[in-house]
């Protein structure tokens, strides 16, 4: 089948780097995370906005990466990437010689670090915290890598350098959740050595379920005021 007249095809040695993003990834961030919206069938939920992903993921000052709201950004160039001890979290460079690569959407996916190089995924991961290890974590939020560059080892590659960095940090666990019908996932978590735990479930209060809370806790200090 024949690349469409706007893609980009890649093949030869490709480099891959996750990084550290900033302000100037929302834009993809954005469009990145509404497409694994539409993967999910859950594009209803679907409330963000680049300004909101702007102030909350990127505020000033900048917090220390994972000691907060850290969001990670893969990308693929055609050309060699040199590490950045500042920014670089993992890289790789692998060959599509026998498989080249078309991605319809490496023009709307440039990155904004220039050289040729198209965003393909995104990490956010935040800490949380474990009493029954008596240690902090990493929840891993969103995973997520566009669709033509899946099956390339890159998943593996994210969860890698979210799990290593977690271990050097002296971290006890790192979690996240799947949807029930995404095998493909579930197996893959598996193989990497994580437990699939049926026995837990996702308790959420958001919307005008949350929002009927404001105000409780004044209500809560009358009533204890007046025992």
């Amino acid at each position: 089948m024949a690349a469409p007249a706007n893609s980009t095809t890649f093949s030869g040695d490709v480099w891959a780097e996750l990084r550290l993003a900033d302000v100037r990834d929302v834009p993809h961030i954005h469009r990145l995370i509404h497409q694994m919206a539409e993967f999910e069938l859950l594009t209803d939920l679907f409330a963000a906005t680049e300004e909101l992903l702007t102030s909350t993921l990127f505020p000033s000052p900048a917090p220390p990466p994972f000691t907060s709201f850290t969001a990670l950004i893969l990308d693929l160039s055609p050309s060699p990437i040199v590490p950045d001890s500042a920014t670089t979290i993992a890289s790789r460079r692998f060959d599509l010689s026998a498989s080249p690569l078309a991605d319809p959407e490496a023009a709307a996916f440039a990155s904004p670090r220039g050289g040729g190089r198209v965003t393909a995924g995104f990490v956010i991961c935040f800490p949380n915290y474990s009493t029954f290890l008596a240690k902090p974590g990493l929840y891993v939020e969103d995973i997520f890598v566009r669709a033509p560059w899946r099956r390339r080892g890159l998943g593996q590659m994210m969860l890698s350098a979210v799990a290593g960095r977690a271990a050097e940090l002296g971290m006890g666990r790192v979690e996240w959740c799947v949807l029930d019908w995404n095998q493909n996932a579930i197996n893959f978590y598996e193989e990497m050595g994580a437990d699939v735990l049926p026995q837990w479930r996702i308790c959420r209060l958001t919307g005008a379920a949350l929002d009927k809370y404001k105000g409780n806790q004044e209500t809560a200090a009358d009533g204890k005021a007046s025992e």
